[in-house]
């Protein structure tokens, strides 16, 4: 990995990074065929080998903390970061508190992409996001720390405590995957296992997986509404999946579908839902991560893909994410980093043209004053996104809750407000 080149003023300058890097062509994101390169995390900004692994490690402590009855304060990093990465962790730091009654400035805006300081951004969520009861607060300082962490930290001061990624959601197109399997050459020197992960690939489709998405977090919110206890609202949201003719009906009593309210720690709580369903809402977040997890499997997978791993079901869309342990694409070349994943915070907006929806995300953890640099937020729409990258050949659409009295989620999002 070569050396960093002025990363710091690029980071300021480049209104266009992203966790993911700046936005490609589309033919490329898409994976068009055409035989260019896609771009990978660490390529796009100027890291180094190091960095990368750095943020991979803060990216596993973000998860291990974020589980209740943990805190950053006493709660060690993740049993899979090595020693090295999570010492060098130690440069990440809390930003500053801001004034409750500062504004913030407008963001950058780059084409479908828009992007500010991590500072800036806590004055936009206290005036637009933390409003509790139609009050606004003051980012308290557990939830700045939560943030530190970048994009995870984004959706996790969002969601509440760290969000969980069991109902997930997405769309894979069997028929083009079988006929572009047949009809389709592979490109010059590429191998059987490049060439079917990349098939795999782009046979996801991530408007369809979101749309999906959006299509049951609606059912469950209309199952929510005067559904005083958990069975009432169990048998509503079978009314509105018979309704729908849905085919998620059929879904064993043990389905995370079924058990997903249960299992938000904010609904026991008795500032949040208070084991009361009408006073929860359901809301969105995304995940972007590699397919080829499976450590005991080919090495050519975690290289190149697995095309049968994170498949939904074709009738239901649910993804089993169980065998996601956050592990990134292995290195097929020297000099090869990947990070191993993105989240995208999306809430219940209502906009209903896809493309139009904004979607908030980070870089990377903030330490500024260290060779990596501050933390910045990105405002995307749908597009800019969902785009591929060489780090990510999936992304899943994920359903959580959280209490109707917060408003981290508003139906109405303004891209780099005001």
């Amino acid at each position: 990995m070569h050396e960093r080149r002025n990363f710091l003023a690029i980071a300021t300058v480049s209104a266009v990074l992203c966790t993911v890097g700046f936005m490609p062509p589309v033919s490329r994101a898409a994976g068009s065929g055409n035989g260019e390169k896609e771009e990978s995390y660490a390529e796009t900004h100027d890291l180094t080998a190091n960095d990368v692994r750095t943020i991979n490690a803060l990216n596993e402590r973000a998860l291990a903390l974020g589980r209740p009855g943990e805190s950053p304060a006493d709660s060690p990093p993740s049993a899979s970061a090595s020693s090295g990465a999570a010492d060098a962790a130690d440069d990440r730091e809390t930003p500053p508190a801001e004034p409750l009654d500062r504004m913030p400035d407008t963001y950058r805006a780059v084409g479908g992409r828009s992007t500010t300081v991590v500072n800036n951004y806590i004055r936009k969520w206290q005036q637009v996001y933390s409003h509790r009861d139609g009050k606004a607060q003051q980012m308290t300082r557990e939830q700045r720390e939560r943030l530190s962490y970048g994009c995870v930290g984004i959706t996790w001061v969002n969601s509440g405590l760290y969000p969980t990624n069991k109902l997930a959601f997405a769309f894979f197109d069997e028929d083009k995957y079988r006929n572009d399997l047949r009809n389709t050459k592979p490109r010059p020197n590429e191998t059987r296992a490049e060439f079917e992960g990349r098939i795999a690939k782009g046979s996801f489709d991530e408007g369809k997986g979101f749309k999906r998405a959006r299509d049951v977090a609606s059912m469950m919110n209309k199952a929510l509404e005067n559904s005083h206890d958990e069975g009432a609202y169990l048998e509503n949201l079978k009314t509105e999946l018979a309704k729908n003719d849905d085919a998620l009906l059929h879904e064993d009593s043990r389905s995370n579908l079924y058990s997903a309210l249960r299992n938000t720690p904010s609904f026991k709580e008795k500032d949040g839902g208070n084991y009361d369903p009408s006073k929860m809402k359901a809301v969105i977040h995304s995940k972007h991560f590699w397919s080829g997890q499976d450590q005991q499997g080919s090495s050519d997978k975690r290289k190149y893909g697995d095309p049968d791993a994170f498949r939904p079901d074709q009738g239901t869309g649910l993804v089993d994410m169980s065998k996601d342990r956050n592990i990134s694409r292995s290195p097929a070349n020297p000099g090869e980093s990947w990070i191993n994943f993105d989240y995208g915070w999306f809430g219940a907006q209502t906009e209903a043209d896809a493309e139009k929806t904004v979607w908030t995300h980070g870089n990377h953890y903030h330490a500024p004053n260290s060779d990596l640099g501050p933390m910045h937020v990105y405002e995307s729409k749908f597009r800019n996104w969902s785009s591929g990258y060489a780090d990510f050949d999936r992304g899943a659409y994920v359903i959580t809750f959280i209490p109707k009295s917060w408003n981290t989620a508003p139906a109405k999002v303004k891209q780099g407000w005001p």
